[in-house]
């Protein structure tokens, strides 16, 4: 089995931002590949009570997502990585809101033109949101947030939500211990408190 890895994640939810630092150096430590893929949280929750702020952060994630498909196509998935790095450094390292200032930042310090902005705001993107978003939950088989992680053929896991960031040996311990439940069908749930951010 492959130890590449495919990863769905909404650029807006702050623990899938913590997983994402975590897979990124273990990967490149390793010399793996990240099939980065976008989800939504708020196709996740569109049927659901969410309250306001979650449900704005939600909203706010699916500008950003749509930014993303658009750079991906135009570009690759080396500038979107690139461009989601930026964006989560302000909205998850300095806790800022997700508005068009932010975006504009973004896109400057990813060295992309501030036009793509619009792209935020164009429901044509949502047609591969969707068809990416329910891609990542047929994977792992049962409704799921984000982020969403598979190695390999494997099955997609929810997870691991992971705070702080593990470093060195423990960022590669975790690797492997995903990757070896991974490889066993019967494994389907495993779950503990969470950390707080």
């Amino acid at each position: 089995m492959s130890d590449d890895v495919t990863f769905w994640f909404d650029p807006s939810c702050p623990f899938t931002w913590r997983t994402s630092r975590w897979l990124m150096a273990v990967t490149e430590a390793r010399g793996l590949t990240i099939d980065w893929r976008l989800m939504s949280l708020a196709i996740l929750n569109e049927d659901k009570p969410i309250a306001g702020p979650a449900r704005a952060r939600q909203e706010g994630g699916r500008r950003l997502a749509r930014l993303l498909v658009a750079v991906d196509e135009k570009y690759d998935t080396e500038v979107m990585e690139r461009l989601y790095a930026e964006l989560g450094r302000r909205i998850h390292g300095e806790h800022r809101e997700i508005d068009d200032r932010v975006i504009l930042e973004s896109l400057e310090d990813a060295g992309l033109p501030d036009h793509l902005l619009s792209q935020a705001d164009d429901a044509q993107m949502d047609e591969y949101l969707v068809e990416s978003h329910y891609e990542g939950q047929d994977r792992i088989g049962t409704e799921a947030g984000s982020p969403i992680l598979a190695i390999g053929d494997g099955p997609g896991f929810f997870g691991p939500v992971v705070v702080p960031v593990p470093e060195g040996e423990a960022a590669e311990k975790l690797f492997d211990a995903v990757r070896l439940l991974s490889a066993v069908p019967e494994f389907s749930e495993l779950k503990t408190a969470r950390n707080p951010l």
